[in-house]
């Protein structure tokens, strides 16, 4: 059997060129990868060029882009909740090129998950990674959930008191841990309600894969207990993956996204 084929695909994007690559699969049912952050198509350490591949081995057709100013494609970069033309247009792209595909499913990491619950209408399948809630990233501290799960993990080791007892503990820091526990149940973010209001609407299938060890994904788990998201835990499928890496990067978080991955297109 020969090798699928992979191909660059240059297309138009609100008068920009986008880039993105095409893993060819004969299967029913693509999925369109959404790239996080300022990340390339290609993903950390190639992981989701590598993922493409190893899904269209399997017969999965796989795209995946660049949204405008990064990578390979022009424009400036707005970010991920100014990116639904860039989603919209690869999304298009990605049907022309595969004519056979009937489904196409939509997956992303972080806010490439919250870029395909704003703007994902169009897909027939949701598959969200670790969906990023936390608006108060730049004091450099982790989400207010998982600091909250840190602090209690800690409060049970014996050993954490030892070191606080010989000055191995920076208060500093503990004080700003706890000041934004405060500042934030004050005033809880406005991206997880719009993400909860977006999703209890959504009506495609929907898969939520969540790095239990993860800083992110330990806030989404943490965001899907409120009310606000019952709705979407009345209808979506959680697969949770133990494992701190935010990008699934150890070969056994591989092996779990692939599978899960696979499980949630067929």
């Amino acid at each position: 059997m020969a090798p699928p084929v992979r191909r660059l695909i240059a297309f138009p994007c609100a008068g920009e060129t986008l880039v993105g690559t095409l893993d060819e699969g004969d299967g029913p049912t693509g999925l369109l990868i959404v790239s996080g952050g300022n990340e390339l198509r290609c993903g950390a350490h190639r992981g989701m060029a590598m993922l493409a591949a190893d899904l269209a081995e399997q017969g999965i057709p796989v795209f995946r882009y660049d949204r405008r100013g990064i990578g390979d494609s022009s424009g400036v970069n707005a970010g991920y909740d100014s990116a639904g033309a860039d989603l919209a247009a690869a999304l298009a792209t990605f049907r022309a090129a595969m004519p056979g595909m009937t489904r196409v499913a939509g997956f992303g990491n972080c806010d490439a998950a919250t870029t395909l619950a704003l703007f994902g209408d169009g897909l027939d399948a949701l598959i969200l990674a670790n969906p990023w809630i936390d608006a108060a990233g730049d004091d450099g501290l982790p989400p207010t959930a998982a600091i909250r799960a840190r602090y209690a993990a800690r409060a049970r080791d014996p050993e954490t008191w030892l070191r606080l007892l010989r000055g191995g503990i920076n208060l500093r820091n503990v004080g700003r841990g706890i000041v934004k526990l405060l500042r934030d149940r004050a005033a809880p973010t406005t991206i997880a309600g719009t993400l909860a209001r977006r999703l209890s609407r959504a009506g495609q299938p929907l898969t939520i894969l969540i790095a239990t060890g993860d800083a992110t994904g330990i806030a989404f788990e943490d965001a899907l207990r409120t009310s606000a998201f019952a709705a979407t835990t009345d209808r979506a499928r959680v697969i949770r993956i133990a494992t701190a890496s935010h990008s699934f990067a150890r070969p056994d978080d591989k092996r779990a996204l692939t599978n899960g991955l696979v499980s949630a297109l067929r």
